[in-house]
This record gives C-alpha cells, structure tokens and sequence, in this order.
C-alpha cells in the first residue's frame, strides 16, 4: 500500500485589492477550518464542500495510507504577505522531510494565489515540492475554477483538476476526480497533458456555470472524456489578478499526446467561439432600485463588495441607497463590522442604539449613521446547509442583525460572503421573508438563493471586487489579451 501525503495552501488573490493578506488571515477560522496539521486534518474536514475531504472520502476506500500534512486558507484579499507565504511552505516542506517516504502527494490549492514578490504562488510551491520529492513520485493538484493556469504548475504537477461549477457546489467532487487520476499514476500509467490559453479575460460575474455560455462549455469539455480522454477542463481563470497568466484556459489530461491534443485543440476552438457571449447587465444603484412588481421577490447581487472576490465586505452605498427610496421588507447581508457587532452586544437585544455601520474602508460611501434595533444575536458559529458552503463549520465572530427604517441588516466580525441562507437563519431571519434581499455576493449566492427571487440584479456598487474590468489599469497581462 501506498503512503500519500495530503496538503493545502489557498488563497485567492486579487491584486487590485487594498492592502496584504498576514498569516494571521491563514491562521484563522471563517467558514472554513483555520490552519490545521496532521491530523487535525480529516477530522476538521470530514462532510465539507472542499477538495481535501472529496480526497480523504474517496482515498480511504482503497486502503491506502494517507499521511495528512497541513492545510490552511484565507478568504480572498489582496496581495499575500512575503513573510506570510514563506511561514507556511517551510512549514509544509517541513513537514514533508519529516514524514518521507511518500509514494504520492495531493494538495488542495487554489490557482491565483499573488504574493509581494511572486505572479505565481502554487507555481512556486509546486516547484519547490516537486525538488525535495523527485520526479518519479506523483503530484496532483486540485483547482479552483477560477484558477490561473501557468506554465510551472503544469510542469510540476502529473495533474491539475479544477473545479467545473461556479458555484463552487463540487469541490468536494474535484477532490474525487483528483483521486482517480492520482491512483493511475500511482499504478503507472502515464497521463498526457495539453493546455491552451485564451486570449481574453472574463468578467466574475459571467463566468456562471447557471447561465450560458459557461454552461454549454462545461457540457461540452465532459462530453470529449472517454477511457482515453480521461479530463477535459475549460477553466475560466480569475481576471483580478494582474499577472501574466491571467485569464481562462483548457486544460486536457489523456493516455496518449495526440487525443490529449485534439480534446484540448476542440474545447480552445469552442471557447474562442463562446467569447461575445460572456456578457450580462450591470445595473447601476439607481435602476436596481426601480421596484419590482407587487409580489415580486428580488434578489440585488451587489457584487463589487463581494469579500469572495476580495471586497472588504463594509460598504454601505447599496443600505443608504434602500434607505432613501424608503425601501421596506428588505434585508441586507453580510456586513462586516466587529465593532457595531459588539456595539450590538453590549447592548442587548430589542435596544436601540446610534452607531456607525460600515464605511470603514474608505470605499463607496460613508458609515451608516442612524438609529438602530438590535433584533437577534449570534456567536457566528454554526453549519453551512446550503449546496456552496454545506456541512462547514462557520465562525464568523460576534453577529448581530439590527433593523432601522424597515430594513434589517445582517453584520458579522468576520467578513464572509453571503452564499448560504444559514448566516441569516443563524440570527433569527429567514430570508424567505424579505421581499428584497441584497447579498454580498457575486455568483455562489445564487446555489442557495436563487429560488427565492423572481428577479437577480448584479449591481454595479463601489468595491474591490471590480465586474466592469475596463475600469482597471492592468500592467502585466501577456501582450494581446482582451479585457471583455
């Protein structure tokens, strides 16, 4: 029986985001484990939509020995830390010397990880690994979908396997997949690969595998897979990061170089055909507004302060915005603001206070200033249920959710993306019953939301996670690519 090593290190990084990302980001618990080692690693995993527990799941069926390492994550932000970096590969190299021999090694990664002096984190870190561990023993990598594929990834790995859903509803499965192509090489059959990239960059928002053409494209890269064609991949890329490897590619693994070619020549040329329909409404704060129909349940994605995409998740535009057209049945979600949350707090349930919500950032517009009720209070630890974040143990600190001039507001300590109905539910509200929902999100809500709305608007309100990528200044992008 083989002993394989299993690792992780993601963080999704969008470079146009103020600030750096610290260990202590890495270190800490939100809704997914903080940084745990050995193993505290299949037991703080076990039942969660992320890779490394598809992995361990579908690993321990063939007896095999798994030999956990170390896993960490951070929620999307700017620029990793030099320092921060540095910590936790010597930590895993560390710990890679200190359990040889492995036959194999399997890592959870995300695919755009940018640190202060490195374009290419797991590029990196798989070159790194791959000289301690030589070229015979195995290396798979599990991806994110919006990963940005470079060439020292796929040198250094036998196989990259990224997510195909966005949402994100198959992590887990891509640990799976990632398995079955780690077992053949670890019987010794060889896989081939075939990349091509496109020259254009997407926008988050359409990227949607719920919505075309990312959908078709999906379909289309599982239909080329045969016993020889054993993973055809369109991987959409994440087109915040200002790097030289920005944007989607395919990616195809087969028994032999010629069908890996052809699948991988096929998906680019459909791609390259699919690239006018990557487009969608962006509503400016004023139309988004414009109310719907009586009855008429709305959902606004205000999707530049996405803290999944690296917004700080404190803007208030969109909740001062509800105020003025005197918007009422509304509910707004997630707000991160550790001090009003301890404000609330200290203050009760069913008081009143004066305080000030968001803004702190110095995106957008100013705090929120006004009178509110403290409706419910929450620790912030409880379990995901919806398709995205199922079965993780959130811990988001201190929540609260307060109401002013009919509209509630759902603020947590620790920033976090509203993709599951769980964080609402956590502090008493039910999102079923708001006829307005605005949710800090730019896709994954829609796993867990989407049948609560007759109608979804992707708002245009200030924030990091930028949807209109005309607006940014790249400098590094390969010559020739087309910003969409």
């Amino acid at each position: 029986m083989a002993r394989i090593g299993i690792a992780g290190f993601l963080h999704e990084t969008n470079t146009f985001a103020q600030g750096l990302t610290p260990l202590a980001r890495f270190v800490e618990a939100d809704a997914w484990p903080g940084l745990i080692e050995d193993a505290e690693i299949p037991a703080a995993t076990r039942g969660m939509n992320l890779a490394i527990s598809g992995f361990i799941q579908a690993m321990e069926k063939t007896g095999h020995t798994l030999v956990p390492l170390l896993w960490c994550s951070a929620n999307p932000s700017g620029p990793v830390e030099q320092s921060a970096y540095d910590t936790v590969v010597a930590s895993l190299e560390r710990k890679l010397d200190q359990n040889q021999p492995l036959d194999a090694l399997f890592l959870d990664l995300h695919g755009a990880m940018v640190t202060q002096n490195l374009e290419d984190g797991e590029g990196e870190l798989l070159h790194r690994l791959r000289a301690r561990l030589g070229a015979d023993i195995p290396i798979v990598a599990a991806l994110d979908f919006h990963a940005n594929i470079s060439d020292a990834m796929l040198k250094n790995a036998d196989a990259l396997v990224a997510y195909r859903s966005y949402p994100h509803v198959d992590m887990a499965d891509t640990g799976q997949r990632a398995c079955a192509l780690l077992l053949r090489r670890l019987a010794g059959h060889p896989l081939f690969a075939a990349m091509r990239r496109a020259p254009f960059l997407i926008p988050m928002p359409w990227q949607s595998t719920l919505a075309e053409p990312a959908r078709r494209l999906m379909a289309n890269a599982q239909a080329l897979q045969n016993d020889t064609v054993l993973e055809a991949q369109f991987i959409p890329g994440f087109p915040l990061a200002d790097i030289r490897d920005s944007g989607p590619s395919v990616l195809v693994y087969a028994g032999n170089q010629e069908a890996a070619d052809q699948a991988a020549d096929r998906l680019h040329q459909e791609v390259m055909q699919a690239k006018p329909a990557f487009h969608g409404r962006l509503y400016s704060i004023s139309d988004a507004l414009t109310l719907p129909a009586p009855g008429q349940r709305l959902i606004l994605a205000d999707t530049q302060d996405n803290p999944g995409g690296g917004g700080s998740g404190d803007t208030t535009d969109l909740l001062h915005a509800l105020l003025r057209n005197n918007v009422h049945q509304a509910c707004a979600g997630i707000v991160c603001d550790p001090a009003f949350a301890a404000a609330a707090h200290a203050a009760g349930t069913d008081q009143t206070l004066t305080h000030a919500l968001g803004g702190h950032s110095g995106v957008g517009a100013p705090s929120l200033v006004t009178s509110f009720t403290v409706v419910a209070l929450g620790d912030g630890k409880f379990t995901g249920t919806g398709p995205f974040y199922l079965g993780c143990r959130m811990d988001l600190g201190p929540m609260a959710r307060v109401r002013t001039q009919g509209l509630d507001i759902v603020v947590s300590s620790r920033k976090q993306q509203a993709a599951d109905q769980a964080m609402f539910r956590h502090v008493g509200a039910e999102p079923a019953d708001y006829k307005i929902l605005v949710l800090k999100s730019t896709v994954h809500f829609r796993a867990d939301f989407a049948s609560l709305a007759d109608d979804i608007r992707v708002v245009a309100a200030p924030g990091a996670n930028t949807a209109d990528l005309h607006t940014l200044h790249y400098r590094r992008l390969r010559p020739g690519v087309e910003i969409l």
